[in-house]
């Protein structure tokens, strides 16, 4: 599917664009959980407690340590208690192990809605995304040049971002969330060592957002250290619901929006 002809902003029209319901949705995210093999009904209050607060739970990867099985099942077994629609990503640590597909599926299965290059409507409102990838921010973005190796990883950023942009172009909402597990800007990895930035998320993630003027908010993880909030250059927020981050907020396990 080629893409739509960009307006004078630079953003993509997207046409046959539906309103939907009027009504605010409630949004709540969270990331990084890292349940273990023994981690047992950690996260059961959580997703008893998001029902009160939100209408949708957007879950934004590194739900497990490794991808493995077991903790798959003992997430999962948590997430029975949830009684709003998830929609989820997974993170770098869900490959750990080579299965990420059997992970995906565990959760699919149990019901979250999983977005790599996909879409998913909820009552009028868009949800789309995938996990990204990492390659810097601004000029530090790194770049196809050099050796066949570099090449490979840059093009790797390049696919993954085309999945995503996909994932957006199918929705036809007025209002979307664009979900991740990397940080698409440079201002939510603040805090991490710079050294690594350019391993926690990637420009090209907020320059595929930047093309659609339909995203409401970007939600994502990844960042441990990092701040909670930032914006793309065109000022689509973005916040890192990492759990880390969230903690530093209050006590509440994962944050609320507005859509």
């Amino acid at each position: 599917m080629s893409a739509s002809p960009r307006g004078e902003d630079g953003q993509t029209p997207q046409p046959g664009m539906e309103a939907g319901p009027r009504k605010a949705m409630r949004v709540a995210a969270v990331g990084d959980l890292h349940v273990g093999e023994t981690t047992r009904g950690a996260f059961r209050d959580l997703f008893e407690r998001v029902g009160d607060d939100a209408d949708v739970l957007c879950l934004c990867g590194d739900l497990t340590n490794y991808g493995k099985t077991p903790e798959v099942e003992n997430l999962l077994s948590d997430l029975k208690a949830c009684r709003i629609p998830m929609v989820g990503v997974l993170g770098n640590h869900e490959h750990e192990c080579g299965q990420p597909d059997e992970v995906s599926r565990m959760l699919t299965d149990a019901g979250v809605k999983m977005l790599d290059g996909r879409a998913h409507e909820i009552d009028g409102v868009g949800f789309a995304g995938g996990k990204g990838f990492v390659g810097g921010f601004g000029r530090y973005m790194l770049s196809s040049f050099g050796e066949g190796p570099i090449k490979t990883f840059v093009q790797a950023a390049v696919e993954d971002a085309n999945l995503i942009e996909n994932s957006i172009r199918m929705l036809r909402t007025e209002r979307s969330v664009v979900l991740l597990h990397y940080s698409p800007v440079v201002d939510t990895v603040v805090g991490e060592p710079p050294e690594i930035h350019a391993f926690l998320g990637s420009s090209r993630l907020a320059e595929t957002i930047d093309r659609y003027d339909n995203v409401s908010l970007v939600v994502h993880g990844h960042a441990h250290r990092g701040a909670p909030e930032g914006r793309t250059n065109r000022g689509t927020p973005v916040y890192n619901v990492a759990l880390p981050v969230l903690k530093t907020l209050g006590d509440t396990p994962y944050r609320v929006f507005e859509v």
